[in-house]
């Protein structure tokens, strides 16, 4: 068990109650239509998701990295759609935070209760893994940058108000990428064709089009340089949030699992009685709570600044989407063939679970940090 604050026990249980009776009955037919309910949004506005990671002064939580972790998680086992979607908000305004001047603080964060959507780009049609290698440029004019150039990939693009951008200010392929804060009406800046995606369905996956857009001069974050540097810390917070989500996704199942199990009979016995059914369980179990245990480590550790973080962030990543790949598959077996009926939520859980292995940084990318700084 997590030896949680009564603050953070308190969050836990009222996330769970906003998941069950809210979230839980749109889940199948945002999957279906493709479309994230606003209603939503105004939710995660009046009860303070949207401000978790804000500073007080600006009408924010300011909350620590395991609340937010059990915000996440308790979506997720309901919707990973509306989970990524609040995951998406939240790293844009941490990455906006870490970069950004007083000035532009104040200029950009809302102080009226009316939460603004943040949105993060940092892939690119040839840099996904190689943040290094971003194409799209920027040149500065007058009191403006024009930028040109194609951004994919982006969680709530379309929705978001701000998004942080990462562009390439010079030749340099690390130095010379600058962080940016593009306001949605922005001239020459639009949203591209969203993706037809396999899973996660439910939330907005876009393209940003940049046609000779012309950014103000002050919406330059951190001075214009280490815009690498913020892609990289930022990762490392969430990508334990990412971990929080998997871990969601396969407790969601898991919890299905159970119930279907107990009623469902097979030659006149309930499907539970059967120890080979009861080892998959016993499997997916011991999992699912190495995989919290991770999690949860790794959110203490960001929130302490230990300074081997990216590692234990990395391992609590790639393990528990990992987990959540394979608590899903094995749930979709457990239920036979109505595991894979789009009447059970199950199947939606299988395909929503294959990005967490991708996104944030792949967990072959994961192994690859994981190594390096052990090898230190």
């Amino acid at each position: 068990m997590l030896d949680l604050t009564p603050e953070q026990s308190m969050l836990q249980m009222t996330t769970r109650k906003i998941a069950k009776e809210k979230i839980a009955p749109l889940a199948a037919e945002m999957d279906r239509e493709q479309k994230f309910p606003t209603a939503i949004l105004d939710l995660f506005n009046r009860d303070g998701f949207l401000s978790m990671m804000l500073p007080e002064e600006y009408g924010g939580i300011n909350s620590d990295t395991v609340s937010l972790c059990l915000v996440i998680e308790e979506l997720a086992k309901v919707c990973a759609s509306t989970a990524v979607t609040l995951t998406g908000h939240i790293t844009g305004s941490v990455a906006f935070l870490r970069s950004s001047s007083e000035e532009q603080k104040q200029k950009f964060l809302s102080k009226q209760g009316q939460f603004k959507i943040f949105a993060i780009s940092i892939s690119e049609p040839e840099a996904g893994s190689d943040v290094s290698a971003i194409k799209t440029a920027a040149v500065a004019k007058d009191d403006h940058y024009l930028v040109n150039g194609t951004k994919c990939f982006v969680t709530n693009g379309g929705l978001a108000d701000l998004y942080i951008v990462f562009i390439r200010t010079s030749a340099d392929r690390k130095r010379g990428i600058s962080t940016f804060v593009v306001e949605k009406e922005t001239p020459g800046f639009k949203v591209g064709k969203k993706e037809d995606k396999m899973g996660l369905r439910g939330s907005n996956t876009t393209e940003l089009v940049f046609e000779d857009a012309r950014i103000p001069l002050d919406n330059l974050l951190g001075g214009g340089s280490g815009g690498f540097e913020v892609v990289m810390k930022t990762m490392d917070k969430m990508r334990t949030i990412v971990g929080a989500l998997a871990l969601g996704i396969a407790e969601g199942a898991l919890e299905y699992a159970k119930d279907y199990v107990k009623t469902r009979k097979q030659f006149g016995r309930p499907l539970s009685d059967f120890q080979a059914i009861r080892f998959m369980l016993a499997d997916m179990a011991t999992r699912v709570d190495a995989s919290r245990l991770l999690v949860y480590r790794a959110a203490e550790m960001v929130d302490r600044g230990m300074n081997d973080v990216s590692m234990y962030s990395s391992m609590a990543k790639y393990y528990a989407s990992d987990v959540a790949m394979y608590v899903t598959t094995d749930v979709v077996q457990l239920l036979g063939g109505y595991g894979y009926m789009k009447d059970y939520p199950v199947e939606r859980m299988m395909r929503d679970a294959k990005v967490t292995q991708i996104f944030e940084g792949t967990n072959q990318i994961q192994r690859l940090v994981i190594a390096k700084q052990m090898l230190l």
